[in-house]
């Protein structure tokens, strides 16, 4: 076998073509690993929206919390369940929401963005206890005070503290900004339930939201729901409802990011054939000098398929550091499910870095192996007499 520091040395001799290889590999890998960190991203924020114990309901075939329509004796029938826990005055732990669509010009451009505005009551934030206001205030007038999500209050213009916004035929005046963790409620206006219900006529509740006891009781608390026929509700763990909201943006984002990368990785195979190629042109002398010596063919295409492996790696590797980087920026689009803006960040995971990787790799494979097998083909006495 020929020694590794042979082929790392001949890497290191061509080092403007190695370069250029390295480098458009790297991008390649970077589009790679950034449409998968993209999708991650919005799952993640979403997900970290639910709670490990929290069960939601909203009516059947809904999609989303402010498709679903749940009238108030459907509320009181399921707060009747022994399976949901108890609040410190006895009551049970849950909370009925109002969830509508707002639309909101942007400090930035000024075009329309919508926004969640979600009715919430005193058991909202005991279930939801990683909500905090870190700015201003709780309301103490619900019937014209708000409080806003963090990055609700600094992309949208009349939702930072002090400032006023108009919806449902009132000017609402944000007194508060929370934080969430990160999770998607950083992208909701939230206010008094009664008081959302009444700007916007709509006498009825979006979501149910509870916390139950023990999770082994969910499966008996969704038998109880689906035997009903009074209650047309789907029962979602909180964190699977929100892992749905993501599913389609999530499919779209890694399609077009699987077509776009293998698209541009043919230009990568391209580029890393023309450098193999060239090394073998390059160094025919150097390979009968090889063959005389008595390496075998199984040695020299072991060698020049490595040298393109280690190219390809050295790029795949420059790309996930790239990609690493990515995670510093924040980025906000369209939740396709429910059509409001989400604002989320960039998010590397081992997996998407490995996948980034093996990605490379199989370049460096698929550019190499022809000339690899072209130099492992030249005849000794051939190659010799090359100029």
């Amino acid at each position: 076998m020929i020694p590794p520091s042979y082929t790392l040395r001949n890497i290191t001799n061509r080092k403007i073509t190695s370069s250029l290889t390295i480098f458009g590999i790297a991008l390649v890998v970077f589009v790679f690993a950034a449409s998968q960190m993209l999708t991650n991203g919005m799952k993640e924020t979403l997900v970290a929206t639910g709670g490990d114990d929290n069960v939601i309901m909203i009516r059947k075939a809904s999609q989303a919390e402010m498709m679903s329509i749940i009238n108030y004796e459907q509320g009181q029938i399921v707060s009747t369940f022994p399976e949901i826990a108890k609040a410190s005055d006895g009551s049970p732990l849950m909370t009925n929401e109002t969830v509508v669509l707002i639309t909101v010009p942007t400090r930035s451009s000024g075009e329309a963005g919508n926004i969640t505005v979600r009715g919430v009551t005193d058991k909202s934030f005991e279930i939801r206890s990683h909500v905090k206001i870190t700015q201003g205030r709780m309301w103490t007038d619900p019937g014209s005070e708000i409080i806003a999500g963090i990055k609700i209050a600094e992309k949208f213009e009349g939702c930072g503290v002090g400032e006023t916004v108009r919806f449902g035929a009132r000017d609402w005046t944000i007194v508060g900004v929370f934080e969430s963790e990160g999770s998607g409620f950083e992208s909701e206006v939230w206010g008094e339930r009664q008081q959302m219900s009444d700007a916007f006529r709509r006498p009825i509740y979006s979501s149910l939201t509870m916390k139950i006891s023990d999770t082994i009781q969910f499966a008996s608390l969704r038998a109880k729901v689906e035997g009903d026929p009074r209650l047309p509700l789907d029962v979602k763990k909180e964190k699977q409802y929100y892992e749905d909201q993501s599913q389609i943006f999530s499919s779209f984002m890694g399609i077009t990011g699987y077509i776009i990368s293998i698209i541009f990785s043919f230009g990568a195979i391209v580029g890393a054939m023309i450098t193999m190629y060239a090394a073998v042109a390059n160094r025919t002398k150097e390979i009968g000098t090889l063959r005389s010596l008595g390496f075998g063919r199984s040695a020299i295409l072991t060698s020049f398929l490595l040298e393109a492996i280690l190219i390809s790696f050295f790029g795949g590797i420059l790309g996930v550091v790239g990609a690493y980087l990515l995670q510093m920026v924040e980025v906000s689009t369209t939740n396709w499910s429910t059509f409001t803006d989400i604002a989320f960040k960039f998010k590397l995971n081992s997996q998407i870095a490995v996948s980034a990787l093996v990605f490379s790799i199989v370049m460096g494979v698929v550019g190499g192996f022809l000339p690899a097998v072209r130099a492992a083909r030249l005849k000794i006495v051939e190659a010799l007499r090359s100029n």
